[in-house]
């Protein structure tokens, strides 16, 4: 990975002079109040002063930029350490790990930057969009490389401490990234400088550019009556091509146009994975019952559990309809992915998504699922993504002696990440072979990942074998009182919430936290879904 940052900032005022004057006529202080402001929101003031020490400018876009750059040229320094990667080469697992951390902290890069160029464009009457874009994929930025970490477990040697300690000041500047941000209002107050894009008050409407789709013909893509697709994968050899990963490579790159790929009844037995900036790619099958992709990778079987995916999708505003993605590798494969969605805006409808140990990689970024079905055993759902789960239904499968049952393993990590898996109007229930077992399996709706692990299941229909506790711990007291976990209107014999663990960290939830988690609310835009087509309820249901 080569990374070039230009991380210089020179700032200059209407008049033509340097934004930031000498000390002579008060410009220093000016800059250092800035700073400050700036500064004021994050948690590692220290870190965020120093990376803004020679910014030499009050403009608060300028500022926020030169952070990102800082968080940028630490990533890259990261990776490009050579001592790490003379240690990784001598020993495989340690090799895959960093094959992992290229790939997740280059994408981190990658968001830091349209970051970067998002800031430069702000403009006042689109303020709440831009602000909850960048908030995404700072987000993300802070989950790649939480990823780059968790590939290091159980390699041996101190590879894994030392990968920490390189990316400990860019995730504090990461960190400090996202609080900016997040408090860009309060900081533009401070300095009194109205808004980033000095225009005038938003007339409440967003203008389409040349280059965006019309959401009228997005809306088609799901309807009963789809437009023609651009391939056609069969393997009886009555489509375009007999794989899927052909008919993927077909599609231009930085593709960002509509890409549809009908994919006919069969078995693909194949590894698929759409890749970085190739956006706006479609998957139709015949059902989730005839259009089946499967793949068996897994922990047990030597590979990183980034990789165990049987299909990844990188790829912005990919949808899928009518399909099934499966893991095989069964519950002794232990962490097997069958479905990992590293990409923003995505959609499933009628989905299947099959697996045991760590099923669905929820992984970051903003996902819809609809009328979807996903089973497994152990963390099933897992990731920091911010997902919404309407009409969906969860099945609970049989695990390997001895271990219990986790519907979900949220992943935040940061107080300001957008991160939440929220299930909506849905069923937890059990496969037959799980019901049968003697004596009975516990099992649980999820248990803390990360310390600021956040679940919310509401208005969803809960079956009795769920433990009456309903949530379990990870480790000794960990997370218990940091984690954000609620439960709302629920029904069915599991629902009862009398004998609910009492950690700190579960919520009272009342209508008007529930209301927070709807989609209209939570993904604060939600355009993207209600120009899909696809059945969504922005707020709370009638049930």
């Amino acid at each position: 990975m080569v990374i070039c940052v230009t991380v210089g900032v020179s700032g200059r005022n209407k008049s033509g002079g340097d934004a930031a004057a000498s000390s002579s006529n008060g410009g220093v202080s000016t800059s250092t109040k800035a700073v400050h402001a700036i500064c004021t929101p994050t948690d590692y003031k220290e870190t965020c002063e120093s990376s803004l020490a020679g910014a030499n400018t009050t403009d608060p876009k300028e500022l926020i930029k030169v952070a990102f750059n800082a968080a940028v040229n630490n990533i890259a320094d990261a990776i490009k350490n050579s001592t790490l990667m003379k240690d990784a080469a001598a020993d495989n697992s340690t090799k895959d790990a960093l094959d992992v951390c290229n790939d997740v902290l280059e994408s981190a890069v990658d968001d830091l930057r349209r970051a970067g160029d998002k800031v430069g464009e702000f403009d006042a009457t689109k303020m709440d969009e831009y602000v909850e874009d960048l908030k995404v994929w700072l987000s993300a930025v802070i989950t790649y490389q939480e990823t780059c970490i968790d590939a290091f477990e159980n390699t041996t040697g101190d590879t894994a401490e030392k990968m920490k300690n390189l990316l400990k000041t860019a995730r504090e500047l990461s960190s400090n990234s996202l609080a900016m941000v997040s408090d860009i209002s309060s900081i533009l107050g401070q300095l009194q400088l109205g808004n980033l894009g000095g225009g005038g008050a938003s007339s409440g409407r967003r203008l389409m550019s040349e280059e965006e789709e019309p959401y009228w013909t997005k809306g088609r893509l799901l309807a009963a009556n789809p437009l023609k697709p651009n391939a056609v994968v069969a393997q009886d050899g009555s489509g375009q091509f007999k794989t899927i990963k052909e008919a993927i490579n077909t599609i231009p790159k930085k593709n960002n146009q509509t890409f549809i790929i009908y994919i006919k009844a069969g078995l693909y037995k194949e590894h698929v994975e759409i890749p970085k900036k190739v956006n706006k790619v479609v998957f139709i099958g015949d059902g989730p019952f005839k259009t089946r992709i499967t793949g068996s990778k897994s922990f047990a079987g030597g590979v990183k559990t980034f990789q165990t995916a049987t299909v990844a999708v990188n790829g912005e505003e990919f949808t899928a309809k009518n399909i099934a993605f499966e893991n095989t590798a069964g519950a002794e494969g232990h962490q097997a992915v069958a479905l990992r969605v590293s990409a923003d805006k995505a959609i499933f409808q009628n989905v299947a998504i099959d697996g045991y140990q760590d099923t669905l990689y929820a992984h970051n970024y903003r996902q819809y699922y609809r009328d979807c079905t996903i089973s497994g055993t152990i963390d099933f759902i897992f990731g920091d993504s911010l997902c919404l789960f309407q009409n969906c239904v969860f099945i609970v499968r049989k695990p390997m002696d001895n271990q219990a049952c986790m519907v979900t393993a949220q992943g935040r990590v940061d107080p300001r990440s957008v991160g939440a898996i929220v299930i909506q109007n849905s069923h937890i229930t059990a496969e037959p072979a799980f019901l049968s077992t003697k004596p009975a399996i516990d099992a649980y709706l999820g248990r803390p990942w990360k310390e600021l692990s956040r679940t919310i299941i509401m208005q969803s229909e809960i079956d009795g074998f769920i433990s009456p506790k309903g949530w379990s711990p990870w480790m000794g007291n960990f997370a218990l009182d940091t984690l954000y976990y609620g439960e709302y209107q629920n029904r069915g014999a599991g629902s009862d919430l009398a004998n609910r663990v009492t950690w700190k960290g579960i919520q009272h939830m009342t209508q008007q936290k529930a209301e927070e988690w709807t989609g209209g609310a939570a993904f604060r835009g939600d355009e993207w879904i209600t120009s899909s087509g696809v059945p969504y309820v922005p707020t709370l249901m009638q049930v």
